[in-house]
């Protein structure tokens, strides 16, 4: 009833789950991640036992394929299951049980483990694979893996329809809210954990959220800008009007402010406020979230 992948960036540095179903808030039982350790996605007739057992198995370094076989020989009821696992150094294994429903199955390589069940066929694991193969490291890692989510979706996905997805994705330095300004509030690995519980289309509504969430969220340090200059001034200027914070003239100080007052509200001032962005320049992401909200763009930046 579910197909997901489970992977580890090339650096060894990220590591995550994307998963949809057609059951309601299948993000609530699938996923499971730790630094230092693996990722995991139990599903089928889930043992959600999987998760903290296979995380401990990793942790001791024990390689994907072993967790895999230690976490069956301690199941009473193996032959209903499907588990995917990567570990720290990029070791991969997926287990299908024989009373699984069909389709099910899954494929690995190095880094990722893609499995399913109750799937339309084996297109579905197959369009996940390649999409996650054409992805490069200098893409967003969970955004690459929502790509693969989403080409296994269109191409027939949970063949009952559609309901819930969710993604899961650790990495060392944590989460933005973990801490700023070089200072760590919280220690904590989890940089994004998004779940679409009940929707028409779940996973490109996680897509979306990803993207949100990259926009809002995300880390950056240098990054492309452009000068706010007329046309660039005069469209800033009618989009923040759109949003309800139209700025009190046309002059580049005026635009400027109002910028900074609408950012705030969405919590990307700090986008706005780093050494290497000139005062009388805009943060193209923040410009692709402002176009965004305004309604005159489909896509952000990342």
């Amino acid at each position: 009833m579910t197909f997901s992948i489970v992977a580890v960036s090339e650096d060894r540095q990220w590591l995550g789950v994307a998963v949809a179903s057609r059951v309601l808030a299948v993000g609530r039982a699938v996923a499971a991640a730790a630094v230092g350790a693996g990722a995991i996605a139990t599903q089928a007739h889930c043992n959600m036992t999987y998760r903290p057992r296979g995380l401990d198995l990793l942790k001791t370094g024990l390689p994907a394929a072993d967790v895999v076989a230690a976490l069956l020989a301690g199941d009473p009821g193996p032959d209903g299951r499907q588990v995917g696992v990567v570990d720290r150094n990029g070791g991969s294994a997926t287990y299908t049980g024989p009373k699984a429903n069909p389709w099910a199955g899954g494929l690995t390589g190095p880094g990722y483990a893609i499995q399913g069940n109750i799937l339309a066929g084996p297109q579905v694991v197959g369009a996940m694979e390649r999409a996650w193969l054409a992805g490069t490291p200098a893409e967003s890692f969970g955004r690459r893996l929502v790509s693969a989510l989403l080409a296994g979706d269109r191409a027939g996905g949970d063949r009952r329809g559609r309901q819930s997805a969710a993604i899961l994705v650790v990495t060392p330095d944590g989460a933005h809210e973990a801490g700023q300004g070089g200072e760590h509030y919280d220690v904590n690995d989890e940089h994004t954990n998004l779940r679409v519980d009940d929707h028409a289309d779940p996973v490109f509504e996680l897509a979306r959220l990803v993207g949100l969430r990259d926009a809002t969220l995300g880390r950056h340090g240098q990054r492309a800008a452009a000068a706010l200059e007329d046309p660039l001034r005069a469209e800033v200027a009618l989009l923040l009007d759109r949003v309800g914070h139209r700025p009190d003239g046309t002059d580049a100080e005026a635009v400027t402010t109002a910028l900074w007052q609408w950012a705030f509200t969405e919590d990307l001032d700090d986008r706005l406020k780093a050494d290497d962005l000139p005062h009388d320049q805009i943060d193209l992401v923040v410009l692709d979230y402002l176009r965004y909200r305004a309604g005159t763009a489909f896509d952000l930046g990342a």
